[in-house]
């Protein structure tokens, strides 16, 4: 109930002119605390000399951004030009031979950049698990797929792989770490997806043009092998009308996000704060929790920008790679919050094919199944195929158990991947509770008393009761997110101050301000989805 019921202007309206002066409040006072902290001798690393015609230091707490946009800035810059420049004039001559090109353009910048030692390395991890897609068994390809992974996250394989590296350099670790888990993660897609394909076996040379695409290889995101095949292979690509334009304004929005980052760091320093807990803690409370917010929109448009840059490049060559993560401050529930896209594609993995009726009630999620088979359901005319973790092992998800199954073994795959260590534990805990805590209140509310009890509520009230729990809900995706984000200690603070300290005034204000900022997403949500359902049929996405 609710969810496609408008709420009256004049609330909305009130809810907008709420929301704006709250964040307006909380950026004063983080700028006050910005400009009151720039000289004290916890920030000298962290908060250094900036833009000369600005006037103001800027924070660089965070090392991945400022090696991105300078010392390796003309390196990116260098490397993702000449891939565009080849492919195009490959795309002219020969247009057959593009996923040839991409794959040498790639294997020899991987080699410029990492040597040849740490190319044979990933080499022979490529053979390996093509080897074993040749034995047909998709829990075989899983897991000696995640033993790969976990080869490139635990010492002493880890040290002992790493110096096949040649030389040393500042991104050196980063590029390791993500050349190697990508390629991995590349591997076992190709691997289970070969299992799916008995009828046309895939060769190593298919699983080299793929792995080595230069754009996805050491930052992803990643497609999965069957979509980034199928796009690759076609011989004459054809452009959509406007597509071309829709490439110009993604590269523009992206110098426009790291032009804004890098104003935004030289009067805001939110990654530096944190770190300080003596002076984060004289913060005021909104001032706090604005902290807490702005440190995850950050993460968040760290990821879109770097996404940006490389799909605006995958775009130029034809393909569709998975779209940046969603926005922060449009999430409220669990089940769609993730940070990349592309591995939680990777994870997920659900295809729907067109004009393929099972007919009802065969869906086939079964434990015995799990590693040994895909899974089908039906999905009114459609055929749903889910492959690989989450969606394989959990379904419709809407059974307790298998849900539970599906998200532990989810999330334990990504904690492999982000690196096993004691704060990556608390983090997918935390997650993992969160997404079944979901499930579990909703069958709550399908029990029949409170049920009822919904029914008897006008659609109007039943959409802000579940704003509510949305707003709570919103909360607890940062305070778990927040965790590995920034730091347990910082968290800890944040949680005391908003849930303790400051309960009920600051407590129930920062949920008054959510619960705007729910609703606000909500109508514009229920905008998307009536404009959706005015769609002519042809015009809607398949």
């Amino acid at each position: 109930m609710g969810i496609k019921t408008a709420l009256p202007t004049a609330e909305l309206g009130l809810y907008s002119l709420v929301l704006s002066g709250a964040l307006a409040y909380a950026g004063r006072g983080l700028l006050e605390a910005s400009q009151d902290g720039v000289h004290r001798k916890a920030f000298r690393e962290s908060v250094q000399p900036g833009w000369e015609y600005i006037g103001r230091k800027m924070d660089v707490a965070d090392f991945e951004w400022v090696m991105w946009f300078t010392s390796f800035r003309n390196v990116i810059i260098f490397a993702l030009s000449g891939h565009v420049l080849f492919a195009k004039l490959c795309t002219m001559v020969a247009p057959q031979l593009r996923s040839w090109m991409y794959a040498v353009y790639g294997a020899l910048a991987v080699m410029g950049t990492m040597g040849p030692w740490y190319l044979l390395l990933l080499l022979g991890h490529c053979v390996s698990l093509y080897v074993a897609s040749l034995l047909g068994q998709p829990w075989l390809c899983l897991g000696l797929g995640m033993a790969s992974l976990a080869s490139f996250k635990l010492d002493p394989l880890i040290s002992w792989q790493n110096g096949f590296v040649t030389g040393t350099f500042d991104l050196q670790e980063v590029l390791f770490q993500g050349g190697s888990g990508f390629t991995v993660l590349r591997c076992t897609s190709f691997a289970l997806e070969n299992c799916a394909h008995p009828d046309r076996r895939y060769s190593l040379v298919d699983l080299l043009k793929y792995n080595f695409y230069l754009p996805f290889f050491f930052f992803g995101p990643i497609m999965t092998f069957d979509r980034f095949h199928a796009q690759v292979s076609q011989v004459e690509p054809v452009r959509r009308e406007g597509e071309l334009w829709n490439i110009r304004a993604q590269a523009g929005l992206s110098v426009v996000s790291i032009v804004a980052v890098d104003v935004f760091f030289h009067f805001f320093y939110i990654l530096t704060i944190p770190n300080d807990l003596k002076f984060a803690s004289r913060l005021p409370d909104s001032a706090l929790a604005g902290l807490a917010y702005s440190n995850l929109v950050y993460d968040w448009v760290k990821a879109a920008v770097l996404f940006g840059v490389v799909n605006t490049v995958a775009r130029l060559d034809h393909l569709d790679p998975p779209q940046p993560p969603k926005c922060i401050t449009a999430l409220y529930v669990f089940a769609e919050t993730h940070f990349d896209r592309g591995i939680n594609d990777w994870l997920c993995n659900t295809y729907y094919v067109p004009g393929t009726v099972l007919g009802t009630g065969e869906t086939a999620v079964n434990m015995a199944k799990t590693l040994n088979s895909w899974s089908l359901q039906s999905s009114g005319e459609k055929q749903t195929i889910n492959r690989y973790v989450y969606d394989h092992i959990g379904g419709e998800h809407s059974a307790v158990i298998p849900e539970l199954v599906a998200t532990v073994a989810t999330f334990a795959v990504t904690t492999l991947w982000l690196g096993p260590c004691d704060i990556v534990y608390l983090w997918s805990i935390l997650n993992c509770f969160g997404l079944n805590f979901e499930l579990w209140v909703q069958k709550l509310a399908e029990w029949g008393p409170l049920a009822r009890i919904e029914a008897s509520l006008s659609e109007q009230m039943s959409r802000r009761v579940r704003a509510v729990f949305g707003a709570m809900n919103f909360w607890a995706i940062i305070m778990y997110n927040l965790v590995s984000l920034n730091s347990l200690e910082f968290t800890e603070l944040v949680a005391r101050r908003l849930l303790l300290t400051g309960f009920p005034q600051t407590t129930l204000a920062v949920l008054f301000v959510t619960y705007c900022g729910v609703q606000l997403v909500k109508e514009r949500e229920r905008t998307l989805a009536l404009e959706e359902e005015q769609k002519p049929d042809k015009e809607k996405p398949e």
